[in-house]
Formats: C-alpha cells, structure tokens, sequence
C-alpha cells in the first residue's frame, strides 16, 4: 500500500502494542471505552477475534511498525466495523488510507459503525469512507452515532 502504509495478518508482538494504544488515557477519553488488564485483553483477543473465523482482522502497518489494527466481526445478523490507532497516527491520514484498503477486503454490506457521539474524528473518518450516520443508540451512559456502509432497508439505528 502507498504512502508506508500496509494491512497485514495481526502476529503475536502486536498484542502487546495494541494493548498500549488501549491504555492510552487520551484514546480511552475519546473512545469512552474501559481499557481491559492484559490477562482480560490477551484472552479477549486469543478467542473472540484471532479465534473466530468469522473475524476479519488486519494489522495496520506504518513504515513496518503497528500503528493499529481494523476488525470486521458479527452481531448478531449485523457485521460491525472497529479499529484502534495508536496516537503518534492519529490526524495523518493513516486511518483513511488503512480503511480504505480494509473494506476492500471486507465486501460484506451492509456494515456498519457505532463510535461514540463525541469521537468526532471516528465519524470524519467513517464518512470519508462512505459511510452515513442513520441514527444514534445508547450502550451504558454514552450515546452512539450508527453509521453504515452499503446501506439497505433494514440499515436503520
């Protein structure tokens, strides 16, 4: 991919960077998602994502070092759309190039997002890609914005 940017198969040295980018305080503020202790994240990631073959997950390379990775999974009968970065990547690009590659490989759609409502980098970031917010829903105290790709009469919030 140009530009020092690259998908890859996720390797067992990137766990631990992904579990980093995790407890970034700055990316936990943003994301309102509760960073896991490294026994809950390694077991979340050994079985729910490099262990279900439903799972499409990538590395995201830049000039060779992890700078994050994307997941494609299912809920239920909708397929969902995710990713972290690490913060030296954030605000260059990185994530449009890496999506836009990523859902080249994911041809399942709809698809569909929910960051949280006020993560608006995530949202620019989807939109760029071609998704549109539908609606919003609640998980715990947080509203999300539901974006979809691809999206088709039953593609509501």
């Amino acid at each position: 991919m140009e530009n020092g940017v690259r998908l890859r198969d996720v390797g067992p040295a990137d766990l631990e960077v992904f579990l980093a980018y995790e407890h970034d305080p700055e990316a936990v503020r943003r994301s309102r998602f509760a960073p896991r202790e490294r026994e809950a994240f390694m077991a979340h990631w050994t079985t729910r994502v490099l262990g279900d073959p439903t799972v499409l997950v990538q590395t995201v390379d830049v000039d060779d070092e992890p700078a994050g990775n994307i997941v494609a999974w299912w809920e239920g009968e909708r397929r969902y759309i995710g990713y972290w970065f690490g913060r030296p990547y954030w605000g260059r690009g990185i994530g449009t190039r890496a999506l836009t590659a990523f859902l080249e490989r994911e041809t399942v759609r709809p698809l569909y997002a929910d960051p949280v409502a006020g993560n608006t980098g995530s949202i620019r970031l989807l939109e760029k890609c071609g998704f549109t917010a539908t609606g919003t829903v609640r998980h715990g105290e947080d509203e999300h914005v539901v974006l979809v790709l691809g999206a088709g009469a039953d593609a509501d919030a």
